[in-house]
């Protein structure tokens, strides 16, 4: 499965972005997915993971209720849905295929898209 992240920008501080990832070349349906973000000098981070459904979802515990993953299956993509945005948000967001709905290591990712940046300004 490809995966092409897309949505970033700059975005001031209290502000929201979407993030999108298409996914083509395989059943995105079938997999469970992950966003992970990667800020300067920082190792990359799990942000959020959804089940192949839909049906579950769970976030790192520092993102709870600002930050909101969801997919259709029917266009093949992901999505993270951002609001109050902070300045320390700033990072490349990436979406991922993960081999299993709770491995949210980024060591284990099955499957990476480019990133996409995000920048919140003060």
């Amino acid at each position: 499965v490809q995966l092409q992240a897309s949505g970033g920008g700059l975005v001031q501080a209290g502000g929201s972005l979407r993030l999108s990832c298409a996914a083509s070349g395989g059943t995105f349906s079938t997999y469970p997915m992950g966003w992970f973000r990667q800020a300067p000098g920082k190792e990359r981070e799990f942000v959020a993971a959804i089940r192949w459904s839909g049906s579950t979802t769970y976030y790192a515990d520092s993102l709870k209720g600002r930050f909101t993953i969801s997919r259709d299956n029917t266009k093949n993509t992901l999505y993270l849905q951002m609001h109050s945005l902070k300045p320390e948000d700033t990072a490349i967001y990436y979406c991922a295929l993960l081999r299993h709905y709770n491995d949210n290591s980024p060591s284990t990712v099955g499957s990476w898209g480019q990133g996409t940046q995000v920048t919140v300004s003060s």
